[in-house]
């Protein structure tokens, strides 16, 4: 009998290896295997919210495996902890990628090799998974078929690598004190990150005390990577708390799921930030004061005491959808000339 983090990750380990070589029937005979009748899988924009495997399935992974027929999943980080209120998640981050024969969501196909980052959550009650909250990165998609229709990223965009300390399979048994002390040194530089602007100026961050100097902050596409303090705060923090000062001052109805294992942490929430937009300098989206949801899902490898990377997705579709922005239309606008669409309708045909 292993640990009960031990086992929620190897529940796990049989739908991983079903979707690392993809094979539909598999993957979801695996998913149904492992998941409640009623699970819920909450997902990101368009997806959104789908209950019970089959609905999940059809509406998720078949458009995908018909859009890559050698769909191919790899995991680079699988964690799984308790929160401080008692629930049970495992934590998986990686990418799917297959050859893009044919196109999906309108994204037009390359015949190339195409690469897509997931973080997923699985919150696990009795030996079965009951909640799934997962990103799934499709600008980086967009970009790489040059069909990205929004702004350039202000980081580098390239293909997020897994842990530099090829650990990110966190083995058993579970370490229940080295969890908590990563857990509680996120949770600690959160607080104080939260206090600038607000507060006083960076210094009131201390980051010297939680961040490496060589950190490396890994952002969705359409932000990109920074290096350094410097380049998390130039390509990212700077931009970001110029358009919403506010960041972290609302917590009302919010939900925070943290948890560590050994020298990983994470956290997932749906949503888990709300601010408004007042300013401009973000995404190119215009100063309306606004108030919108985020759903942003980390991972954070600890080395030596202090966070040397740090996995960040954000539902960037769904913040432009809040404020009225429809990039999947402008996508099929954009990219109305290309061959293999209607010219009339912007359809890939």
């Amino acid at each position: 009998m292993m640990d009960k983090q031990t086992d929620h990750k190897a529940l796990l380990a049989p739908l991983r290896a079903a979707m690392y070589d993809f094979d539909g029937v598999a993957a979801r005979a695996a998913l149904h295997s492992v998941c409640a009748p009623d699970a819920v899988f909450r997902l990101a924009f368009p997806f959104e919210t789908r209950v019970g495997v089959d609905a999940y399935f059809d509406a998720v992974y078949a458009p995908l495996l018909r859009s890559l027929p050698d769909l191919e999943r790899r995991d680079h980080i699988v964690m799984a902890g308790p929160t401080p209120t008692g629930d049970d998640w495992v934590g998986c981050c990686g990418f799917y990628c297959g050859t893009f024969e044919s196109a999906w969501l309108d994204i037009p196909a390359t015949g190339h090799l195409v690469h897509m980052r997931f973080h997923e959550f699985y919150r696990v009650v009795d030996g079965k998974i009951v909640e799934m909250q997962a990103l799934w990165d499709i600008p980086e998609v967009m970009m790489q078929a040059d069909a990205w229709p929004m702004q350039p990223s202000l980081g580098r965009e390239w293909h997020v690598p897994a842990p530099a300390s090829n650990d990110g399979i966190v083995p058993g048994p579970y370490d229940a004190e080295a969890g908590q002390a990563s857990c509680g040194h996120i949770i600690e530089m959160l607080e104080y990150l939260v206090r600038f602007p607000s507060q006083g100026g960076p210094e009131v961050m201390e980051m010297d005390r939680f961040w490496h100097p060589r950190m490396t902050w890994y952002g969705p596409a359409c932000i990109g990577t920074g290096r350094g303090q410097r380049g998390f705060r130039h390509w990212h923090q700077i931009p970001f708390l110029n358009a919403m000062p506010d960041r972290g001052q609302q917590d009302e109805g919010l939900t925070f799921h943290f948890f560590g294992d050994r020298n990983y942490a994470a956290v997932t929430g749906w949503p888990n930030m709300v601010q408004s937009i007042t300013a401009s300098g973000w995404l190119g989206i215009a100063p309306n004061g606004q108030q919108i949801e985020m759903r942003s899902l980390d991972f954070w490898r600890i080395e030596n005491g202090l966070i040397r990377e740090n996995w960040v997705l954000v539902d960037l579709l769904h913040v432009y959808d809040q404020i009225g922005v429809d990039v999947f239309a402008r996508m099929r606008e954009f990219n109305k000339a290309r061959h293999g669409f209607d010219p009339e309708t912007g359809v890939a045909l």
